[in-house]
């Protein structure tokens, strides 16, 4: 009987790579998601039976215990944004994590791959950051050989990075960013699904691993190459902390009195994130310890931000109109 991986949020933005190119290698790809009705799309991605999504909370000891069930692998994407509620990032983040290691530790897992994120730091003033690191911990102390993986800005078709940015840029000549001279790496989705797939297969030594992109550009730099693919010409404003955490209190006062149809635009931890560079750190270990060759944002970008373009899919063709001699 083919190998089984549990992926924890297989169903999300990185996790569904990793599922797909799991499902390539020939493994049964078990999906452990809040709601399995929602990870639907995950099925196609290999034969009848290949890829089934399950219920898990990893809140909670047994909820783990059974998804790791007879696994030979397991690869934790989940992480979260919000600072609140039940599935916080002390809960997601740190104890969820945790939880996964210990867990995949006790059953007699073979392999741990976890996502973790370029940044974290235990004595971080970011909470998310700092969850990040203490997750970090976790692992290591209960699942010492395990693969970490800390990517930079994570792009692809489904990202909430310049499909965020670029829909602003619909609605206002304007566009707001905060820590413009931030420096980001980007690194496409797929880029670290192959980290994570190296980690399962065996083929990546246990530890660290920061990823980033070929490129390296400060948040600024990456608006204005967002604004030449999608061919709109936006005023992009530097918003001073001071400024954005007033934007952060309002917006998060707007979310809690509409019941989060409106959303925080930035929330106050956000702001301290991204006062730390997001770029790999010099002697890292990342790509080239893997075999992997990362792609330029460049050659992709243009794949997905088509649509934010005045003219979508026809703005080409309206370009090339142009340049038609009149008979």
């Amino acid at each position: 009987m083919s190998k089984l991986v549990t992926i924890f949020g297989g169903s999300g933005f990185v996790g569904r790579y990793i599922a797909r190119r799991m499902a390539k290698e020939g493994w049964r790809v078990r999906v452990a998601v809040r709601d399995p009705n929602l990870a639907l799309h995950v099925k196609p991605y290999g034969v009848v039976g290949q890829v089934e999504p399950i219920f898990c909370n990893i809140r909670d000891d047994a909820s783990v215990a059974n998804a790791l069930r007879g696994a030979d692998a397991v690869v934790n994407c989940v992480g979260t944004f919000d600072k609140s509620g039940k599935n916080n990032f002390d809960a997601v983040q740190a104890e969820g994590a945790t939880r996964i290691a210990r867990l995949a530790a006790d059953a007699g897992v073979g392999g741990l791959v976890h996502i973790s994120a370029i940044g974290a730091d235990a004595e971080s003033t970011s909470d998310y950051l700092r969850t990040k690191a203490e997750g970090e911990a976790g692992i290591v102390a209960h699942f010492p050989a395990a693969v970490i993986l800390r990517p930079s800005v994570i792009f692809g078709s489904e990202d909430g990075f310049f499909n965020r940015f670029a829909g602003m840029t619909r609605f206002s000549p304007v566009l707001p960013v905060v820590g413009a001279e931030t420096m980001f790496q980007p690194v496409h989705v797929d880029d670290v699904a192959q980290a994570a797939v190296a980690g399962v297969l065996g083929t990546a030594a246990p530890g660290i691993y920061e990823l980033g992109g070929p490129d390296v550009h400060s948040f600024r730099e990456l608006m204005e190459q967002m604004l030449v693919v999608i061919r709109r010409r936006r005023l992009i404003v530097n918003l001073p902390n001071p400024i954005a955490r007033v934007v952060a209190t309002l917006g998060g006062w707007a979310e809690f009195l509409s019941l989060g149809i409106v959303k925080q635009p930035i929330s106050a931890d956000q702001i301290e994130a991204l006062k730390v560079p997001n770029v790999v750190s010099e002697g890292a270990r990342g790509f080239a310890d893997l075999g992997i060759e990362p792609v330029a944002m460049e050659a992709i970008l243009p794949d997905y931000l088509w649509r934010f373009r005045p003219s979508g899919q026809y703005d080409a063709i309206k370009e090339s109109a142009k340049n038609l001699r009149k008979a």
